[in-house]
């Protein structure tokens, strides 16, 4: 195969697995930029965590929501857990590196606030112990996930919401996951600054 054929290769995959996702996947997103944006409404923050290039969404998300997605308007409240690399080192060091997310949400988070916890396992067990503190705290999740859900799917409650890509390879899931943070975004700029409600 040539160089060139691998290559629209991915791209015809990403664009497939994205196409057979939107429709499953547009209720669910809709839900959780409702969680978020309530919480963002009630002066609440949106916390994110997530390992790898989930780390790298969970950033991503954030520097969106604190800066400006695609419209003018003032910052809104985020904050990466995965960011901070003293806090994550000494938690990991003097405790757990399962713990890393966990600590800082019992630390930071309000029932105000919500978790967007991202894991394109959904068994990633330091995103799961950050959805037990979050829950702990009375806060709302919004999950990212793929495959099944894995033990993150089967943690959340009635009052979260799961936006699970139905996919087995991670670099579809993280690609979708990527539109789907966009659609977040977009969504909860619409609610609070623009004409459409959530």
């Amino acid at each position: 195969m040539l160089v060139t054929d691998r290559i629209l290769a991915h791209f015809t995959d990403s664009i497939a697995v994205a196409q057979r996702a939107a429709p499953e996947l547009a209720p669910r997103i809709a839900a959780g930029a409702k969680i978020m944006t309530v919480a963002l409404r009630g002066n609440g923050k949106v916390l994110s965590c997530g390992n790898g290039g989930s780390a790298g969404d969970a950033q991503h998300f954030s520097a969106e929501l604190l800066n400006r997605f695609e419209m003018e308007r003032p910052g809104l409240a985020a904050m990466a857990l995965t960011t901070d690399s003293s806090t994550l080192t000494a938690i990991a060091n003097d405790y757990a590196y399962d713990q890393i997310f966990s600590k800082q949400v019992t630390a930071l988070g309000n029932p105000a606030d919500c978790l967007l916890a991202i894991s394109t396992s959904g068994n990633s067990p330091n995103v799961l112990a950050a959805v037990h503190a979050a829950h702990a705290r009375g806060m709302k999740v919004v999950a990212l996930t793929g495959r099944d859900g894995g033990t993150i799917g089967g943690a959340l409650t009635d009052d979260d919401v799961e936006i699970r890509v139905p996919d087995q390879r991670t670099a579809r899931i993280q690609e979708v996951h990527l539109v789907v943070i966009h659609c977040l975004c977009d969504t909860i700029d619409q609610a609070l600054f623009g004409d459409q409600e959530t």
